[in-house]
């Protein structure tokens, strides 16, 4: 036996320990937390499927996507689908589509994109997609790339509705982005209360928020009905909870109050063991929230 195929085998034992270890343990709950890691941020640790088991182990049920499965074929699919079912996991949400929903120079590559998104996001039982603005168009004042905004995603609620799929926009910190047009959930709220859809609603990013403008909680409670996603990761490092200046057990605890009932996905690289760091990040959460219950 190689080093190599040693590795391989420690690896896979340590995951079937973890694998037995939760499902060992009593289901926790947290009202109607359920919980999601967006998988780009353990691409880094090992391959996909493999990172899939991470998640697994660390007693996840959600995996988000952002263009992997593009690159799939038929029967790349129909083996990860199965592989998901058999963890009893989902994919809960997923990004994909590069052209923005507010630029006007967008628009025409827009909607043929969304469209494969949804054929997509139905080969993999998905119910969520997630957009973003694109850049702030040269030329156009803001109020009139609000209403191109507006204007497209009523159109893209009208094609999400009839598949059962929701939309969910996401804002990005201009720290980040320097030209992106959507960097607040504050206007992000304000965009989607415009369309006045069911299935457009906003991802509330707090890592995101935090960095960009911060009054984290009064904005969530403010506006929790538009709210459809959330993605955690502390501040600076992107890191998980605990290791920043953001004060997650008030945001659960906040969450718990407003009886969210939606995904809760960790977004953050894990400075520790992934399965570890994930496990513990979940567990706090539900310890927080229960702690508003008590």
């Amino acid at each position: 036996m190689n080093r190599r195929q040693f590795g391989q085998l420690a690896a896979g034992a340590t995951l079937a320990q973890a694998f037995s270890s939760t499902a060992a343990q009593p289901a926790a709950s947290a009202g109607a937390f359920r919980f999601s890691v967006m998988l780009w941020t353990l691409e880094k640790q090992a391959p996909f499927e493999r990172c899939i088991e991470i998640v697994a182990a660390a007693g996840y049920n959600g995996v988000e996507l952002v263009g992997e499965f593009q690159k799939w074929s038929p029967e790349d699919t129909r083996r990860i689908m199965a592989r998901m079912r058999s963890l009893g996991m989902v994919f809960d949400s997923m990004s994909g589509v590069e052209a923005g929903f507010s630029n006007p120079a967008d628009t025409a590559q827009f909607f043929p994109q969304l469209k494969a998104q949804i054929e997509a996001a139905k080969r993999l039982e998905c119910p969520q997609i997630i957009l973003l603005s694109g850049k702030r168009a040269e030329g156009v004042s803001p109020d009139a790339q609000q209403n191109i905004a507006i204007e497209n995603l009523k159109r893209a609620a009208d094609l999400v509705s009839k598949e059962n799929i929701q939309i969910v926009i996401e804002p990005i910190d201009a720290l980040e982005n320097p030209t992106i047009y959507l960097t607040s959930v504050t206007e992000g709220f304000e965009i989607v209360r415009q369309v006045g859809s069911p299935n457009v609603k906003v991802l509330y990013d707090f890592y995101h928020e935090q960095r960009g403008f911060g009054n984290l909680i009064e904005k969530l409670e403010n506006n929790i009905d538009w709210i459809a996603l959330v993605h955690i990761a502390d501040v600076p490092g992107r890191h998980e909870p605990g290791t920043g200046e953001i004060d997650y057990r008030n945001i659960y605890r906040k969450l718990a109050e407003l009886k969210y009932g939606k995904f809760i996905a960790m977004e953050f690289y894990p400075t520790t063991d992934p399965v570890d760091s994930l496990r513990k990040a979940r567990i706090e959460a539900i310890q927080a929230a229960q702690g508003h219950e008590s």
